[in-house]
């Protein structure tokens, strides 16, 4: 019986942005801006570094890392989502569905180690400056890029394994803006307690674990840039990392919200919005905290597009 209603149920449909009526088209507009912008920014912050011999330091390393797991992270959603604004069908195929699930956390889990490394990196330069070289070294650094990207695809794994055992019965709708966990339980005609249980338990080991570790981090960078004596060297220490606080506290303050929970749902407007903050919001304002803040990399940018134009541009005599 449960095969026959798993059977039964080859696709999902999307429902979206619900009543959104005549304001589609501009939605849809506000959407591709925001995704060309954040493909836009990230590759470009992501070349920059790789291309310019200045910036082969761990901390560039890691912010490049990130700005090439938010191209792959917002690829997960947003081009179905935009699809699914200029159509009538909003479908999916159940296989689709789970592999944008799985995707979509495995990407975030990721996220989440990947700004942990980062902080850990800022710790070490900041209150460990004299050790920092002969610790931080490159191996180092690859083997945590390596280890963020390998737990971030594992997590996801039994989560997606319980979700395609459950029976799914005729009700198809899934009342979110793209696959995901709790709207996808609340389709199924068998009792998910399981399945919430071990969602809640990987999730809040995931975001909450890191979160500390990243808060730990942070308040002993704190401490130490309070014990410089000037404001300048005071002001120098804190600007290395400011960027990627306020980074932190966007991605996991919206996560928190939506997956450490005991329940499949809050409210359906709620989840929608903090959908589009993480999905959408943070890997738009990612590039722009991190090129605004840092001088560095602006001058970089600058020296990356004026010599190619240089090179490229006839010379006349």
């Amino acid at each position: 019986m449960e095969q026959h209603n798993r059977s039964s149920l080859a696709e999902f449909v999307l429902l979206g942005f619900p009543k959104v009526g005549h304001v589609r088209g501009w939605l849809f507009v506000l959407l591709l801006l925001a995704y060309l912008f954040t493909i836009c920014g990230n590759l470009l912050i992501f070349l920059v570094i790789r291309l310019d011999a200045a910036l082969h330091i761990p901390m560039y390393h890691f912010v490049s890392l990130l700005s090439f797991l938010e191209l792959w992270y917002t690829a997960a959603t947003t081009p179905k989502m935009l699809a699914n604004l200029l159509s009538e069908k909003k479908t999916i195929s159940f296989a689709g569905c789970l592999l944008q699930t799985y995707f979509f956390h495995s990407l975030g889990a990721s996220e989440c180690y990947l700004l942990t490394a980062m902080a850990y990196d800022r710790y070490l330069a900041i209150c460990r400056p004299l050790h920092y070289p002969a610790i931080m070294t490159p191996t180092l650094c690859g083997r945590l890029a390596a280890g963020c990207w390998v737990c971030g695809f594992l997590c996801p794994i039994s989560e997606v394994i319980l979700v395609s055992q459950l029976p799914f019965c005729g009700y198809n709708e899934i009342q979110h803006i793209f696959c995901d966990f709790p709207p996808l339980l609340s389709l199924a005609c068998k009792d998910t307690s399981t399945n919430v249980l071990v969602d809640f338990a990987i999730n809040a080991f995931i975001i909450l674990v890191t979160f500390l570790f990243v808060m730990i981090s942070y308040g002993r960078i704190i401490v130490a840039v309070l014990k410089i004596k000037t404001s300048v060297g005071r002001k120098k220490a804190f600007s290395t990392c400011a960027s990627h606080l306020i980074v932190v506290l966007i991605f996991f303050g919206s996560i928190t919200f939506m997956y450490v929970r005991l329940k499949e749902s809050y409210s359906l407007t709620l989840d929608r919005t903090l959908a589009v903050v993480y999905s959408v919001l943070t890997p738009l304002v990612n590039p722009v905290i991190y090129s605004l803040r840092n001088q560095e990399l602006i001058k970089a940018i600058k020296r990356t597009i004026f010599q190619k134009q240089g090179r490229t541009s006839p010379i006349h005599q």
